[in-house]
């Protein structure tokens, strides 16, 4: 297309020049200008002859194609209408009247069936009506009666209205139309059970009531009225039960009487709701039961309002926002007065007196039992109506109207909302008062010489009393089977220990037990040092306990399990993520504070007198001395100069000895995790020293001493390691450079060319570096 472009443009340009005529020219260039004109023309017109002859063939061809495509179609057209003229215009005939015969017998067959319907419903019309006449009458079978008009029921309106039944059904026996028979008995036998079984009701005849209430609609209604009136007496007479004494101001007696309510209904449910399915079909007992639900409302409503009027809960909730937390909040504005100033002596006197007089605590302790129960009560309640109410299905919806009763609501505004605040309250006021009677050990010391008389593990008395509150109400939250009871409470749980007790712990590690010395380069008093190992070992325990109520709630063997309490679809998951939340950001905040404080412990305890203990360890030790030197030394430090075992071991028996003193005091008082990471952090400071010390022995060990100091070194490892109140085989790692250094020290020269050779040197000493090795071969000397 671009090649036929380029020629178009090349002829628009040609025709658009002037012409020159070869017969007007006046110079030999203008002629042979003009006949290069001429030329260019001529080449033109014959290329678009060419072009026109070239189509011309492939027209002419495809023109010849076409012909003999016209001539075949044309036989073909002809044969085709031979066949339709000749073959299938009979066929096509007989077709169309086969299928015009079908369709009228299938009409005909369609109406003989529909006839046959039509008698067959007018004939069961017919004995149902005389059916209900003849039960009606002398022998009085009503459930028969009844029968006979649930059947009819079942016969469509048009045929029991139809001209037909009116001719067939009726009799002389019984003249009137069919609708007008049926009528007329459906409201007599209506009546009838509405009057017998209000007989029996006030005849209390359990048989009779029953006989009556499953016969028809109306004895549905009026069965559901009756075991209404049922609940309400018998509510109304266990609520009366402890009115006129003591009974309802003590114990679990609304919580009770609550109990009572729900366990009557669900008796209800369960015992008649397979009849009432049989009889009315399936679904007709929600009807039953959403009547007894309003009844469930206005008496369940009574109870609650009276125990809040009875147990002055509004009251109570005025007291509990209104309490201010004085010794909490004057505890920690000392604590952050003291930090910048004097340390606070002492906390605030324990036993003071405080808000207490404002809240009774026993009394709210009281309140969150019975509290516990009713929701525990409700929570089954509810599970047991829905499965009731949607049968066969695995996770089931709450119905409506238990959604929206006004028994849910006051359940929400009587025990939801006040039973969390007030276990807020609760835990927290008891945090409060564990420490303000907080009591520690009073036999601790770092004698190890005088036993003590408490058993580990040392902690103050506010851990067992925050713990076991912690445990109780952690335990009452889970037993409501609330969600949204777990969902709130366990998260305040969290927030009450990580600032009110961490806070507390951290703030009397800091401002009164902090363990500095009195004088400089002496060691802290000792009462200060084992006051904050009882802060160290609280902050530890009570890690330790909220871990094992978590995990203990998380069992599957424990009874009940959560899947039990929380069998709703995902609210396992949901209450399990909140206690592993719980116990997981306690113990981080924890683990930043015991860190810190075993930092302290080292610095200010342990790491003074490291120094000291090698020093004396190594005092008057040379390995440089030959055989006779060595036998002088020994004697000289009180040692027989012929049996040099007790002095070989000289310097692994001071340290023993040394050591023993320094952690044994503290190991005893301190707790076995605690204590793990005290002597680890120790360990690793006194490796480093050792490795300083060994360092300085360079060009003063022979071959004799240096099998001596490897020896030293590894007595005194042995110590540190089994020095813990268990074998802690880690903290041998951290003096494997020492070990090393020794050992690259001491083996042969052959066998070290030989190692160096096989490169095996990297592996039996990979905690050196290669100018340390040959550091470590350079510090023997020759003997």
């Amino acid at each position: 297309m671009n090649g036929t472009s380029s020629t178009n443009r090349r002829e628009s340009v040609v025709a658009h020049q002037p012409a020159k005529d070869v017969f007007t020219a006046k110079s030999v260039a203008e002629i042979r200008a003009a006949l290069a004109d001429l030329q260019q023309k001529e080449s033109t017109v014959t290329h678009k002859l060419d072009t026109l002859i070239s189509a011309q063939k492939d027209l002419q061809r495809e023109l010849g194609r076409l012909d003999l495509f016209r001539a075949n179609l044309s036989t073909q057209a002809a044969k085709t209408r031979a066949i339709s003229n000749g073959m299938l215009s009979g066929a096509a005939g007989t077709a169309n009247r086969i299928s015009a015969s079908v369709k009228r017998l299938d009409l005909e067959q369609a109406r003989v069936q529909e006839t046959l319907t039509v008698v067959e419903q007018v004939r069961e019309l017919k004995a149902c009506v005389l059916g209900v006449s003849g039960s009606m009458g002398a022998p009085q079978d009503w459930e028969t009666a009844a029968g006979y008009l649930s059947r009819a029921s079942k016969v469509p309106d048009e045929v029991i209205d139809g001209a037909f039944a009116a001719r067939v059904v009726p009799t002389a026996e019984v003249p009137d139309s069919p609708r007008v028979t049926l009528e007329n008995a459906s409201e007599s036998l209506c009546g009838l059970f509405q009057r017998e079984f209000d007989k029996a009701v006030k005849e209390n005849d359990g048989a009779k009531i029953t006989r009556f209430f499953k016969l028809s609609d109306v004895g549905l209604d009026v069965y559901g009225r009756y075991v209404c009136q049922g609940i309400a007496t018998r509510a109304r007479a266990n609520l009366n039960a402890g009115t006129g004494g003591n009974q309802a101001k003590d114990g679990f007696f609304y919580a009770n009487a609550l109990t009572k309510l729900f366990e009557h209904i669900a008796q209800i449910v369960d015992g008649h709701g397979g009849l009432v399915e049989r009889h009315y079909g399936p679904g007709k007992m929600n009807r039953v039961v959403e009547r007894l639900q309003n009844e469930a409302d206005m008496q369940g409503g009574i109870i609650l309002d009276t125990w809040s009027d009875e147990r002055r809960i509004d009251r109570q909730m005025t007291d509990i926002k209104s309490y201010a937390f004085t010794f909490l909040v004057h505890s920690f504005l000392q604590g952050q007065r003291g930090a910048s100033g004097t340390p606070r002596s002492d906390s605030p006197a324990p036993g003071r007196n405080s808000e207490d007089e404002g809240v009774d605590m026993k009394e709210v302790d009281s309140l969150l039992g019975e509290m516990t129960m009713m929701l525990s009560k409700w929570s089954l309640y509810t599970r047991f109506i829905t499965q009731k109410c949607s049968p066969g299905e695995e996770s089931p919806l709450i119905p409506a109207f238990l959604t929206n009763s006004t028994l849910m609501k006051k359940i929400e505004e009587r025990l939801l909302s006040p039973f969390k605040e007030m276990t807020t309250f609760f835990f927290r006021r008891s945090v409060e008062k564990a420490f303000q009677l907080d009591e520690s050990p009073s036999d601790l010391n770092l004698n190890p010489r005088q036993p003590l008389k408490s058993t580990p593990p040392h902690v103050s008395s506010a851990i067992e009393d925050i713990m076991y509150i912690l445990n109780k109400i952690v335990q009452q939250s889970l037993t409501t089977s609330q969600v949204s009871v777990v969902s709130s409470v366990v998260p305040t749980l969290s927030r009450v220990m990580g600032s009110d007790f961490v806070g507390m712990e951290q703030r009397k590690m800091r401002d009164e037990h902090y363990p500095r010395p009195v004088v400089q380069d002496s060691l802290p008093p000792e009462a200060t040092v084992v006051a904050f190992i009882v802060l160290v070992n609280n902050v530890d325990v009570a890690t330790s306990y909220i871990k094992q109520i978590v995990s203990s709630r998380l069992d599957a063997a424990a009874q009940p399990s959560l899947p039990q309490l929380f069998p709703g679809l995902g609210e396992r998951e949901v209450v399990t993520a909140t206690l592993q939340s719980f116990a997981s950001n306690f113990t981080e905040k924890t683990s930043e504070l015991l860190s810190d404080a075993i930092s302290v412990l080292f610095n200010n305890v342990m790491k003074p007198r490291l120094r000291r203990i090698l020093l004396d360890s190594f005092r008057d030790v040379e390995y440089d001395l030959d055989a006779n030197s060595l036998s002088t030394l020994a004697d000289s430090l009180g040692h027989d100069p012929q049996d040099l075992t007790s002095f070989q071991s000289l310097v692994s028996s001071r340290f023993s000895h040394n050591w023993e003193a320094l952690t044994r005091p503290i190991a005893r008082l301190m707790t076995e995790s605690t204590y793990s990471n005290l002597l680890s952090t120790t360990a690793n400071y006194l490796s480093k020293l050792l490795e300083k010390r060994l360092w300085t022995y360079g060009g003063r060990v022979n071959q004799a001493g240096a099998s001596r100091l490897e020896h030293d070194i590894n007595g005194i490892v042995k110590v540190v390691v089994s020095s813990g109140q268990k074998t802690n085989w880690k903290i041998r790692e951290m003096f494997l450079r020492c070990a090393q250094i020794c050992m690259v020290m001491n083996m042969d020269e052959e066998e070290w060319e030989e190692l160096l050779k096989e490169g095996g040197a990297m592996e039996v000493a990979d905690k050196l570096k290669p100018e340390e090795r040959r550091r470590a071969r350079e510090m023997l000397i020759e003997d």
